[in-house]
């Protein structure tokens, strides 16, 4: 059985473009699993399910879902401690 392939965070750029008006790959987060601090971009993502799959660099937790239809966006955060964003 082959492992999924993954993008690094930089893939998340364009889909959370239309959530958030800054640069979010460079957004520091802590992961709730194993307590590593890291940018976005250090993630790996997953797009091969109907939306995208951010998962930890270090314990592969899920730490973000993002699916995006015509008329709306879920955001599923519930994987990080916390999210900080330049201002």
């Amino acid at each position: 059985m082959t492992e999924p392939t993954f993008l690094d965070g930089n893939a998340m750029a364009g889909m959370l473009a239309e959530v958030f008006t800054m640069d979010i790959t460079v957004a520091e987060g802590q992961c709730n699993g194993c307590g590593l601090v890291g940018v976005l971009a250090q993630a790996r993502v997953y797009v091969d399910a109907p939306g995208a799959v951010v998962r930890c660099a270090g314990c592969d937790d899920v730490l973000m879902r993002v699916v995006t239809s015509p008329d709306r966006t879920w955001l599923d955060l519930r994987g990080l401690t916390y999210l900080q964003l330049a201002t």
